[in-house]
C-alpha cells in the first residue's frame, strides 16, 4: 500500500468515526501518517474528555486499522 492510499484510507476511517465524535461536541484532525503510526489530534470536547484514550484505542484505532490493517498505532498530539 502507497502512503497516498494509506492516508486516503486513514481519512475515510477518520469520516467514518468523526459523525459520533460529533455528536459528543469533539471533533478529530489528522496530523501525520509516519511508517506505521498515525498521529492525531482530539478537538473540542474531546480534550480532556475522562473516555478519550478508550475513545482512541477502541474507536479511532479499531476503525483506522478495518481500512489499513498494517497500522500499529494511534497516538493523539495535545
Amino acid at each position: 500500500m502507497t502512503t497516498q492510499e494509506t492516508l486516503e484510507n486513514v481519512e475515510k476511517a477518520l469520516s467514518e468515526i468523526r459523525p459520533f465524535l460529533e455528536s459528543d461536541g469533539g471533533n478529530i484532525k489528522l496530523l501525520s501518517v509516519e511508517d506505521e503510526v498515525v498521529k492525531v489530534q482530539l478537538e473540542g470536547a474531546c480534550i480532556g474528555c475522562s473516555v478519550n484514550q478508550m475513545t482512541l484505542k477502541n474507536g479511532v484505532e479499531a476503525t483506522i486499522k478495518k481500512y489499513a490493517p498494517h497500522i500499529q498505532q494511534v497516538i493523539n498530539i495535545d
